[in-house]
């Protein structure tokens, strides 16, 4: 009779699984990154709209170096909203394109909060933050699947 010996993973195996934990890992920070740009895009649109319809919501700043009349602001935000929302569709259907596209508008979009901070001083500080998670994210997947060989 012939003893048997459990076999033990080769080293092909571990490989192949790590390479799946990493594509896993990788697909659900572009998932992420795709909701969370969809969701900053919708509130820029909103945050748009209200300042186009000239919101008591925002406050008004005098000697602001940055300064642009409300409507103005509000077309910045209502445009890189719009933008927002639709390479967030490319980030949900992995495009090739999108990733690139999305670290670009999630940096325009911390560029205008920052500017528009004194209209608006909480909600710009959570859009900039929400918009660096979104850029962490894109850039890390970027660097897992280039160290993968993907």
């Amino acid at each position: 009779m012939a003893a048997t010996h459990p076999t033990r993973p080769t080293q092909t195996t571990r490989t192949a699984r790590t390479h799946t934990a990493q594509q896993m890992w990788a697909g659900g920070l572009t998932a992420f990154a795709g909701v969370m740009l969809l969701l900053a895009g919708l509130l820029g649109v909103f945050r748009g709209i209200m300042a186009i319809a000239q919101d008591d919501v925002f406050l008004t700043t005098r000697n602001y170096v940055f300064k642009f009349d409300l409507t103005s602001w509000g077309w910045i935000h209502l445009v890189l909203g719009a933008l927002a929302v639709v390479v967030s569709f490319g980030l949900v259907r992995p495009a090739p394109w999108a990733r690139v596209a999305g670290v670009g508008i999630a940096g325009l979009v911390i560029i205008a909060n920052f500017l528009s901070l004194p209209y608006y001083p909480v909600w710009s500080v959570v859009m900039i933050a929400l918009s660096g998670f979104i850029i962490w994210a894109l850039c890390v997947v970027q660097g897992e699947e280039s160290a993968t060989g993907s």
